[in-house]
Protein backbone atom coordinates (compact mmCIF):
# COMPACT_ATOMS: atom_id res chain seq x y z
CA UNK A 1 0.00 0.00 0.00
CA UNK A 2 1.22 3.47 -0.70
CA UNK A 3 0.06 6.92 -0.15
CA UNK A 4 -2.58 6.64 -2.72
CA UNK A 5 -4.10 4.08 -0.29
CA UNK A 6 -4.50 1.31 -2.78
CA UNK A 7 -2.71 -1.78 -4.49
CA UNK A 8 -1.59 0.14 -7.41
CA UNK A 9 -2.28 -2.90 -9.84
CA UNK A 10 -1.66 -1.16 -12.91
CA UNK A 11 2.22 -1.37 -11.63
CA UNK A 12 2.26 -4.33 -13.14
CA UNK A 13 0.81 -3.46 -16.36
CA UNK A 14 4.05 -0.89 -16.61
CA UNK A 15 0.91 1.89 -17.39
CA UNK A 16 3.68 4.58 -15.00
CA UNK A 17 7.14 5.33 -17.14
CA UNK A 18 10.27 4.51 -14.92
CA UNK A 19 11.07 8.82 -14.28
CA UNK A 20 6.80 8.49 -13.14
CA UNK A 21 7.64 6.01 -10.75
CA UNK A 22 10.52 7.51 -9.22
CA UNK A 23 8.06 10.44 -9.15
CA UNK A 24 5.44 8.83 -7.63
CA UNK A 25 8.27 7.41 -4.96
CA UNK A 26 9.28 10.50 -3.87
CA UNK A 27 6.07 12.07 -2.72
CA UNK A 28 6.15 9.00 -0.03
CA UNK A 29 5.23 11.01 2.86
CA UNK A 30 5.11 14.50 1.36
CA UNK A 31 3.53 16.97 3.54
CA UNK A 32 1.10 19.67 2.85
CA UNK A 33 -0.11 22.50 5.05
CA UNK A 34 -3.42 20.10 5.54
CA UNK A 35 -0.88 18.04 7.32
CA UNK A 36 -0.41 20.86 9.76
CA UNK A 37 -3.41 22.01 10.48
CA UNK A 38 -4.84 18.40 11.06
CA UNK A 39 -1.54 17.64 13.28
CA UNK A 40 -2.20 21.13 15.28
CA UNK A 41 -5.81 20.43 15.69
CA UNK A 42 -5.21 16.67 16.70
CA UNK A 43 -4.55 17.48 20.29
CA UNK A 44 -7.23 19.92 20.68
CA UNK A 45 -9.95 17.35 19.44
CA UNK A 46 -8.89 13.74 20.15
CA UNK A 47 -11.96 12.64 18.86
CA UNK A 48 -11.21 13.89 15.18
CA UNK A 49 -10.52 11.73 12.16
CA UNK A 50 -7.44 12.91 10.62
CA UNK A 51 -8.60 11.02 7.29
CA UNK A 52 -11.68 12.81 6.94
CA UNK A 53 -10.37 16.30 8.11
CA UNK A 54 -7.81 16.30 5.93
CA UNK A 55 -9.57 14.86 2.94
CA UNK A 56 -12.64 17.43 3.56
CA UNK A 57 -10.21 20.39 3.99
CA UNK A 58 -8.36 19.43 0.80
CA UNK A 59 -11.80 19.16 -1.08
CA UNK A 60 -13.17 22.46 0.32
CA UNK A 61 -9.67 24.40 -0.81
CA UNK A 62 -9.88 23.00 -4.32
CA UNK A 63 -13.31 23.76 -4.46
CA UNK A 64 -12.23 27.51 -3.73
CA UNK A 65 -9.31 27.40 -5.65
CA UNK A 66 -10.63 26.10 -8.68
CA UNK A 67 -13.96 28.30 -8.60
CA UNK A 68 -11.16 31.41 -8.20
CA UNK A 69 -9.27 30.21 -11.40
CA UNK A 70 -12.62 29.79 -12.98
CA UNK A 71 -13.42 33.09 -12.90
CA UNK A 72 -10.18 34.90 -13.50
CA UNK A 73 -10.64 32.76 -16.27
CA UNK A 74 -13.74 34.06 -17.39
CA UNK A 75 -12.69 37.94 -16.45
CA UNK A 76 -10.25 37.23 -19.07
CA UNK A 77 -13.61 37.08 -22.00
CA UNK A 78 -15.28 39.67 -19.80
CA UNK A 79 -17.54 37.92 -18.31
CA UNK A 80 -19.26 37.56 -14.85
CA UNK A 81 -19.95 33.92 -13.40
CA UNK A 82 -23.61 34.59 -14.11
CA UNK A 83 -23.16 35.73 -17.45
CA UNK A 84 -21.34 32.78 -18.22
CA UNK A 85 -23.76 30.31 -16.59
CA UNK A 86 -26.80 31.96 -18.65
CA UNK A 87 -24.35 31.39 -21.59
CA UNK A 88 -24.06 27.90 -20.86
CA UNK A 89 -27.39 26.84 -19.83
CA UNK A 90 -28.17 27.79 -23.39
CA UNK A 91 -25.42 26.06 -25.39
CA UNK A 92 -26.86 22.99 -22.93
CA UNK A 93 -30.21 23.45 -24.62
CA UNK A 94 -29.41 23.73 -28.16
CA UNK A 95 -28.76 27.53 -28.30
CA UNK A 96 -32.20 28.46 -27.17
CA UNK A 97 -34.72 28.89 -24.55
CA UNK A 98 -37.61 30.75 -23.06
CA UNK A 99 -37.17 33.68 -20.34
CA UNK A 100 -39.34 31.65 -17.93
CA UNK A 101 -37.69 28.18 -18.82
CA UNK A 102 -33.90 29.95 -18.19
CA UNK A 103 -34.95 31.40 -15.35
CA UNK A 104 -36.24 28.45 -13.92
CA UNK A 105 -32.98 26.80 -15.22
CA UNK A 106 -30.51 29.32 -13.04
CA UNK A 107 -32.52 29.60 -10.25
CA UNK A 108 -33.25 33.22 -11.38
CA UNK A 109 -36.14 35.99 -10.87
CA UNK A 110 -37.30 36.72 -14.96
CA UNK A 111 -36.24 40.17 -13.76
CA UNK A 112 -32.92 39.86 -12.78
CA UNK A 113 -32.08 37.17 -15.32
CA UNK A 114 -33.66 39.81 -18.42
CA UNK A 115 -30.77 42.23 -17.08
CA UNK A 116 -27.90 39.53 -17.26
CA UNK A 117 -29.66 39.10 -20.93
CA UNK A 118 -29.14 43.00 -21.70
CA UNK A 119 -25.99 43.38 -21.37
CA UNK A 120 -24.72 39.83 -23.26
CA UNK A 121 -27.58 40.96 -25.91
CA UNK A 122 -25.43 44.33 -26.14
CA UNK A 123 -22.26 42.08 -26.41
CA UNK A 124 -23.77 39.73 -29.31
CA UNK A 125 -24.04 36.78 -27.37
CA UNK A 126 -27.49 36.56 -27.41
CA UNK A 127 -30.43 37.72 -29.37
CA UNK A 128 -34.29 38.25 -27.60
CA UNK A 129 -37.34 37.91 -29.39
CA UNK A 130 -41.02 37.62 -28.52
CA UNK A 131 -43.35 34.70 -29.36
CA UNK A 132 -44.41 37.29 -32.24
CA UNK A 133 -41.28 37.88 -33.25
CA UNK A 134 -40.84 41.42 -32.46
CA UNK A 135 -37.85 42.31 -30.48
CA UNK A 136 -38.69 43.11 -26.74
CA UNK A 137 -37.12 45.66 -24.16
CA UNK A 138 -38.40 44.24 -21.13
CA UNK A 139 -38.69 40.38 -20.18
CA UNK A 140 -41.66 38.93 -20.97
CA UNK A 141 -42.94 35.13 -20.60
CA UNK A 142 -42.85 34.43 -23.89
CA UNK A 143 -39.77 36.28 -24.67
CA UNK A 144 -37.26 33.52 -26.87
CA UNK A 145 -33.64 33.74 -26.02
CA UNK A 146 -31.40 32.39 -28.51
CA UNK A 147 -27.29 32.16 -28.27
CA UNK A 148 -25.43 33.60 -31.12
CA UNK A 149 -22.88 31.90 -33.30
CA UNK A 150 -20.42 34.50 -31.79
CA UNK A 151 -22.08 33.77 -28.36
CA UNK A 152 -21.09 30.23 -28.38
CA UNK A 153 -17.69 30.64 -29.42
CA UNK A 154 -16.99 33.44 -26.72
CA UNK A 155 -18.65 30.44 -24.10
CA UNK A 156 -16.63 27.32 -25.49
CA UNK A 157 -13.56 29.62 -25.12
CA UNK A 158 -14.45 30.56 -21.80
CA UNK A 159 -14.59 26.84 -20.94
CA UNK A 160 -11.50 25.71 -22.42
CA UNK A 161 -9.64 28.46 -20.43
CA UNK A 162 -11.77 27.78 -17.39
CA UNK A 163 -10.53 24.24 -17.49
CA UNK A 164 -6.35 25.00 -18.10
CA UNK A 165 -5.96 24.92 -14.40
CA UNK A 166 -8.48 21.37 -13.91
CA UNK A 167 -6.37 19.81 -16.25
CA UNK A 168 -2.66 21.03 -14.35
CA UNK A 169 -4.16 19.73 -10.69
CA UNK A 170 -5.56 16.46 -12.12
CA UNK A 171 -2.76 15.78 -14.35
CA UNK A 172 -1.08 15.07 -10.92
CA UNK A 173 -2.44 11.72 -11.10
CA UNK A 174 -2.00 9.15 -13.82
CA UNK A 175 -5.71 7.88 -15.99
CA UNK A 176 -6.24 4.92 -13.61
CA UNK A 177 -5.73 7.45 -10.08
CA UNK A 178 -8.22 9.99 -11.59
CA UNK A 179 -10.78 6.85 -11.90
CA UNK A 180 -10.76 5.92 -8.44
CA UNK A 181 -10.41 9.27 -7.34
CA UNK A 182 -13.82 10.24 -9.13
CA UNK A 183 -15.34 6.23 -8.37
CA UNK A 184 -14.92 7.66 -4.50
CA UNK A 185 -15.94 11.01 -4.59
CA UNK A 186 -19.29 9.48 -6.15
CA UNK A 187 -19.54 6.95 -3.62
CA UNK A 188 -19.53 10.13 -1.02
CA UNK A 189 -21.98 11.94 -3.45
CA UNK A 190 -24.63 9.16 -3.12
CA UNK A 191 -25.00 9.23 0.69
CA UNK A 192 -25.92 13.13 0.16
CA UNK A 193 -28.71 11.90 -1.07
CA UNK A 194 -30.36 10.52 2.32
CA UNK A 195 -29.22 14.47 3.89
CA UNK A 196 -31.57 16.95 3.90
CA UNK A 197 -32.43 16.74 0.28
CA UNK A 198 -29.27 18.55 -0.92
CA UNK A 199 -28.17 16.52 -3.58
CA UNK A 200 -27.29 17.67 -7.13
CA UNK A 201 -27.03 21.21 -5.70
CA UNK A 202 -24.46 23.54 -6.75
CA UNK A 203 -22.35 26.38 -5.83
CA UNK A 204 -21.77 25.77 -2.38
CA UNK A 205 -20.20 28.41 -0.04
CA UNK A 206 -16.94 26.41 1.41
CA UNK A 207 -14.72 27.61 4.16
CA UNK A 208 -11.53 26.15 5.41
CA UNK A 209 -9.20 27.39 8.24
CA UNK A 210 -5.35 26.88 6.65
CA UNK A 211 -4.64 27.48 10.23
Amino acid sequence: MGQWGYERQHDALDVDGEAEAEQRDALEGARDWVDDHVDRWQPVLPELNPHIEGAVTRMQFLADHLRRAGEQALAEFGLRREEHEALHMLAGHGGRRDLTQLALDLGAAPSTLSERLDVLEKRGFVTRESAGGRTTAEGEQGERIELTDEGHATWLAAIEAAGEEERRLFGALDWHEQRLLAGLLRQIMLATETYDGTAGTDDQDWTYDQG
